[in-house]
């Protein structure tokens, strides 16, 4: 199983529009200069030393490898019942070596960056090789990865001072209370993480990234008349913390208040086979997981992928089209560079229905005779890569939003999402919506809780029969876990209409 979660979702207003900055080699040198400043200087290691450390494994006959080296610093805030209670701060650095040969994979990290410590992980992960032998290889040639400017190489945890932040949490509650006197409890956190890592592959390659990202989170409890009910709210991205003013505050604490209120009148969701349309932005963690992930180059070489061997065939309805893309500005899903040392591009996976492609790590690359595309990503030094999705949405449509919320006879409306998961195999979905309202005749009667929706990806495209012009992505919260490892990711799409989904209620 794969799933997406978020601690407080919502959808915002967000452009899609790819960065116009071409990959070049220049946006790698002064990450590179970082990097070695934080992951090799301090530990009296130069390139030479990396190129040690591959030489060791490629004698031996493989056919990829790699060295990853990582330092994250991240810092968390939370506020409850009025109190900053908890705030955390940590420091992890270390580097992971890989070796490849075939289908078969070795790998070794160790959190002591060290001369010793990466000839030893060398050794280790080179016995892998079927060739089994030493022997003389020539050293590649040093080459700087292309890469993307999409962020600026800043640390946003030093954006603001300490007391900034307590107050800036502070302000969440502060807002919240004054929006409605139902609301009798505020949650607010505050997270920051500082990521910088640097690649050296197996034939020269050198690639490094600076990371930034940020998120504020906002969850308020509402009660009425002995009722209590939940709402959340939130966003963030790769920018500093300044990002968080006033206004950008009080869009999400509207977000929570409103979802809360309104799951303060719902009523038990009915169930049964029905029309269901979903809202912008965040709903798109359907698409993500029912998808996304049926995409994935792994899933499809093994052949368990509900989508294996169906390049150029229809998987969707006409006018369906699907990205997954890496390039876009400051977003929470985006990269320059991708953990493998990749520049991350905009692919197309379905275009106006048709499956066009998959989403690729360089090992199913390789082994798919294809070339990768930039979405080889890992949790952290400590994990091997393996394809990873970043930004994944639906293009416009041509329908207004009224138009197609006034298109249901009898069905569900459904506008967030609390989470979803995917069996890749079948293609079934399942999600629970936490915000929804039932509509009859093409007006909206009233909120619903306890809805879920089930379905199979590969079919639920077929059932699209009206697609929206108001494409949003999320706000920026996204998190997917895949094989035990998390990476931070961005969803999207416009309001669609998909007939004939299960929708599990509680009435």
């Amino acid at each position: 199983m794969t799933s997406l979660r978020s601690s407080a979702a919502s959808a915002t207003n967000a452009s899609t529009t790819s960065s116009t900055v071409r990959p070049t080699t220049q946006s790698t040198a002064g990450r590179l200069e970082i990097a070695q400043k934080l992951l090799l200087a301090p530990f009296g290691l130069t390139e030479s030393h990396l190129r040690r450390a591959l030489g060791e494994i490629t004698s031996y006959g493989v056919d990829d490898a790699d060295l990853y080296f990582q330092y994250t610093r991240s810092e968390g805030w939370s506020l409850e019942e009025g109190i900053v209670k908890t705030g955390s701060f940590s420091i992890d650095q270390g580097v992971g070596v890989r070796a490849v040969s075939g289908e078969k994979t070795a790998f070794a990290y160790s959190d002591d960056i060290s001369e010793a410590s990466l000839l030893d992980a060398a050794r280790t992960v080179r016995s892998i090789s079927a060739v089994g032998r030493a022997g003389r290889v020539k050293t590649p040639a040093q080459k700087i990865a292309s890469s993307r400017s999409l962020y600026q190489d800043l640390d946003p945890i030093a954006t603001l001072d300490s007391t900034a932040k307590v107050k800036l949490l502070e302000k969440v509650e502060k807002f919240a209370k004054a929006k409605d006197p139902r609301i009798v409890q505020v949650m607010a956190g505050l997270a920051s993480e500082y990521d910088v890592v640097m690649v050296a592959r197996a034939d020269g390659t050198l690639a490094a990234d600076v990371r930034p990202l940020v998120r504020l989170s906002v969850t308020v409890i509402a009660e009425q008349k002995g009722r209590r009910e939940v709402g959340s709210g939130g966003g963030g991205g790769r920018f500093g913390l300044a990002y968080f003013d006033d206004a950008q505050i009080a869009e999400y604490v509207n977000d929570a208040v409103k979802a809360a209120l309104t799951n303060l009148e719902a009523r038990p969701a009915p169930a049964g086979e029905m029309t269901v349309v979903l809202g912008s932005g965040w709903p798109g963690i359907l698409l993500h997981e029912a998808i996304g992930h049926g995409l994935e180059g792994d899933f499809n070489r093994k052949g368990s992928s509900a989508f294996s061997g169906k390049i150029g065939q229809r998987v969707a309805a006409k006018g369906v089209t699907v990205l997954d893309d890496g390039t876009i500005a400051d977003r929470r899903g985006s990269l320059n560079v991708d953990d493998e040392g990749h520049a991350s591009q905009r692919n197309v996976l379905i275009e106006d229905g048709i499956l066009k492609g998959y989403i690729q790590d360089s090992l199913n690359a390789r082994l798919m005779k294809v070339k990768p595309t930039g979405n080889g990503r890992r949790e952290s030094y400590a994990h091997v890569p393996m394809p990873r999705m970043t930004n994944t949405y639906m293009l416009d449509g041509d329908k207004q939003p009224e138009e197609i919320v006034a298109s249901i006879k009898k069905g569900l409306y459904a506008t967030n999402f609390g989470g979803g998961q995917v069996d890749i195999t079948s293609g079934k979905f399942v999600f629970s919506a936490s915000e929804a309202f039932w509509v009859e005749n093409g007006k909206i009667l009233y909120p619903v809780k306890g809805a879920t929706i089930v379905g199979n990806g590969p079919d639920a495209l077929t059932r699209v029969t009206m697609m929206g012009n108001d494409m949003q992505l999320d706000s920026g919260v996204g998190t997917c876990g895949k094989e035990g490892q998390s990476v931070p990711v961005g969803v999207g799409q416009p309001t669609l209409r998909i007939d004939g989904l299960t929708v599990g209620g509680t009435a």
